[in-house]
C-alpha cells in the first residue's frame, strides 16, 4: 500500500537501526509523515537530527512510500508518555501504568487505565487503576484503539527547610553563589 506507515516502517527501519536508532512509531497520513526514534538511554538532538536526514533522503529516494502530495516530516523521540502499538511495546512496560482506548466495551467502558500486568500472543492484561488487586481485565490486541504509558508523577517532596522545622534562609547557597559567580565573569 502505498503511503502506509507499514510501508514505511519496513524502508526506514534497517537503516535507522544501522545507525543506532530504533523506529518506534511511524505515523503517515493527511499531510504528514511523522516518525519517532529512540536509542538505549534515549535520543539527544544530535540523533534526531541524524534520523531526519536518514529519514529525508530515503522518502526522497522512494516517494511511492510518502504521503500524496505535500507533506511534513516530522522526526521526534517517543516522550515519556509513549504510544504503544505492537506487542513488542507492550512488553516494555509491564509493570508499568498504560492508558487504553477500547474499539468495544470491555468490562463495561472503553477506557481503561491501570498497571499492565501481562502480555500474550492475543492481547494484555491491565490491573485497573481504581480497584488495585483486583482481577486484571484481559483485552485483545484487535479490540484495542489507541494505547499509551502515563507518566505518573510522585509526591511533591516538602521544601527542606520546611522539614526539619525551620525558616528557609535568603542567602544563596554555596552552589548558587559559585554558578552567580560564574555568570556575572
Amino acid at each position: 500500500m502505498l503511503g502506509s506507515s507499514e510501508a514505511v516502517r519496513s524502508l526506514l527501519e534497517p537503516a535507522l537501526a544501522a545507525s543506532g536508532l530504533e523506529t518506534w512509531d511511524v505515523e503517515s497520513g493527511r499531510g504528514v509523515l511523522r516518525v519517532l526514534v529512540d536509542a538505549p538511554g534515549g535520543v539527544d538532538l544530535d540523533a534526531l537530527t541524524r534520523a531526519s536526514g536518514i529519514v529525508s533522503n530515503l522518502v526522497d529516494e522512494h516517494p511511492e512510500v510518502a504521503p500524496e502530495g505535500s507533506y511534513q516530516l516530522e522526526v521526534s523521540s517517543p516522550g515519556l508518555e509513549r504510544t504503544l502499538r505492537i506487542p513488542e511495546h507492550f512488553r516494555r512496560f509491564v509493570a508499568s501504568e498504560i492508558s487504553v482506548k477500547t474499539t468495544i466495551a470491555i468490562d463495561g467502558a472503553r477506557r481503561h487505565r491501570g498497571r499492565l500486568t501481562a502480555v500474550t500472543e492475543e492481547g494484555i492484561e491491565l490491573e485497573p487503576a481504581d480497584r488495585p488487586g483486583a482481577d486484571p481485565i484481559g483485552i485483545a490486541f484487535a479490540d484495542i484503539s489507541r494505547a499509551h504509558t502515563v507518566l505518573v508523577w510522585g509526591p511533591t517532596p516538602a521544601p527542606a527547610a520546611r522539614r526539619k522545622g525551620r525558616k528557609a534562609s535568603a542567602k544563596p547557597s554555596a552552589a548558587h553563589a559559585a554558578l552567580d559567580a560564574k555568570d556575572a565573569s
